[in-house]
């Protein structure tokens, strides 16, 4: 475990990978702590995520090019992305100055360690929801509390930083994606699922349950079999749609828009309108009142502060609706149980919906294939359309040995799946299949690029005939 040094009195930081959606939030809380912030990303050098250069850049954050050249001796800490490889010239050049080189998921641990008090939220999915929804309650409420998350409120900046006082409450997501999961020290930890993503169920489950042993207390999702067992083993207070739960949860209605329903919590039941689709976003609703409530916001501040939520970038994000009625929609799913949660959510309110679908990288599609193979003649209407784009690519020395063509291939006989090179055939598949009253499902991960392919595809829908 680090020390708390990031709360102590000023340091100079410099970050490595500082456009990714966990780096961005922690150098700029840091910048907002009083320290000397400056990063770089081979994106800003490629002329990409320019909106979070621009957020950056407001906050007081200084950008270096991704060469090595800003690595100076007074530096105090390199913090790195988990997606910086070792031999990149700036942790190369860190190394060869004796600088202290610092994961960003460890200095994220110090911080929630140093908290008071800190709270990890975690699980496969649904955590940028869960803590973007407590942000904006905790925010709005005027609790003075540290919010950091991986995506940020539409209409706002890409990702969450929501500021308060070094030293004060914080919450933050805790990902599974590899072992620094077990190495957070939390006050309080929320476990809200756990599915195949990043590794297999025997690895996640063993990752889980030491990230639970490491908290003070924990709060566990009972509707979700691997969570319950997870906490079962360490005490944990439940929650959720089961009628066992310690925090019973009651879904009375899901509509195409909004979800409706009540949380039965300490001898009151909590009226929870929530203005988002999906049983999913409830259930997300309902892990960030309880955290909300245990940092102290009121129950009826927050019964009337959630209906004006204004949404999460990304996540079943309306882009906008041509003059024929064809949605555009924005999701950030890129594991199969979030591409079901997405796609479900969107035939609710459309008889016929065409998914675009990126995978983000070379690793996650060889795992995925075998499950998409399977999920997707399952899940898609014969009326639905499916497309996969090329595989995202962000740089590095990963093993480019797979095409979403032989992804779309496998769909063969069994469903029409279409196949885009780049972005401009994706918008051209749109358009070739669009009828009005469709949902256009744009989902993918990781490439900064994806909310403006779901943009480029509006335009080009309001500006062109569509079948008919």
């Amino acid at each position: 475990m680090l020390s708390s040094r990031a709360v102590s009195p000023r340091l100079r930081y410099h970050f490595s990978g500082i456009a990714g959606a966990g780096t961005d939030p922690l150098a700029r809380l840091l910048r907002a702590w009083g320290h000397d912030v400056q990063g770089s990303d081979r994106a800003f050098d490629q002329g990409k995520s320019a909106e979070v250069a621009e957020g950056l850049r407001r906050a007081g954050v200084r950008l270096t090019p991704h060469d090595g050249s800003a690595i100076v001796p007074d530096l105090d800490r390199v913090v790195h992305s988990t997606a910086v490889e070792s031999e990149t010239p700036e942790l190369v050049a860190a190394r060869a100055l004796g600088l202290p080189l610092v994961p960003r998921p460890a200095l994220l641990a110090e911080l929630l360690a140093a908290a008071a008090p800190g709270v990890a939220v975690a699980g496969t999915s649904g955590k940028s929801t869960i803590v973007a929804l407590v942000g904006w309650l905790l925010r709005e409420a005027g609790v003075p509390a540290s919010v950091l998350g991986g995506a940020g409120l539409v209409g706002e900046d890409a990702t969450l930083c929501v500021v308060g006082p070094a030293g004060g409450p914080l919450v933050a997501e805790a990902c599974e994606s590899d072992e620094s999961l077990t190495g957070y020290r939390a006050a309080l930890g929320l476990i809200h699922n756990v599915s195949r993503d990043h590794a297999e169920l025997p690895v996640l489950r063993a990752r889980f349950a030491a990230f639970a042993r490491g908290l003070g207390r924990v709060l566990v999702n009972a509707a979700c079999p691997e969570a319950a067992a997870i906490g079962r083993a360490v005490g944990a207070r439940t929650y959720g749609r089961d009628a066992e739960a310690d925090a019973r949860a009651v879904l009375v209605d899901a509509g195409p828009a909004s979800t409706h329903g009540r949380l039965e919590v300490d001898g009151r039941a909590l009226r929870l309108d929530v203005p988002l689709p999906g049983r999913h976003n409830f259930d997300n609703a309902v892990a960030a009142v309880l955290v909300a409530l245990e940092l102290g916001v009121p129950a009826p501040t927050i019964e009337a502060l959630l209906p004006r939520f204004p949404g999460v970038r990304r996540r079943f994000e309306l882009v906008g609706t041509t003059a024929s009625g064809i949605r555009v929609v924005d999701d950030y799913a890129h594991n199969a149980a979030k591409l079901e949660a997405a796609l479900t959510t969107a035939q609710v309110s459309a008889p016929r919906v065409l998914a675009c679908f990126q995978p983000h990288g070379y690793g996650p599609a060889r795992a995925l294939r075998p499950e998409l193979r399977a999920l997707l003649p399952r899940l898609l209407r014969p009326a639905d359309r499916f497309c996969y784009l090329e595989i995202y690519y962000a740089g590095g020395t990963t093993t480019r040995d797979l095409s979403s063509r032989a992804l779309a291939e496998d769909l063969a006989g069994l469903l029409p799946c279409g196949y885009a090179e780049d972005h401009a055939a994706a918008v051209r598949w749109v358009v070739r299949h669009a009828q009005p009253g469709d949902t256009v499902l744009i989902m993918g991960a990781r490439d900064p690029d994806l909310p403006h392919l779901a943009r480029a595809v509006l335009r080009a829908l309001d500006r062109q005939p569509v079948a008919v």
